[in-house]
């Protein structure tokens, strides 16, 4: 899988012009990283997080 372009992925539980976050889970094999960006300004500049704290974050939402 290449890294050159995110390819920009948003939850099927956002809605319609929500508040939303998009992930670019392309990245993960290759560096390791998760791209975040707001789906409301996607030319904004995007947050990288490792793919263990991504993981660690949605592991902890799911026991919520």
């Amino acid at each position: 899988m290449t890294t050159g372009s995110p390819l920009w992925f948003k939850s099927s539980y956002s809605a319609d012009g929500g508040q939303c976050v998009e992930v670019a889970h392309n990245f993960v094999p290759s560096l390791r990283v998760v791209p975040i960006r707001d789906s409301k300004t996607p030319a904004a500049p995007t947050v990288s997080v490792s793919a263990a704290a991504f993981t660690a974050f949605v592991d902890a939402l799911k026991d919520r």
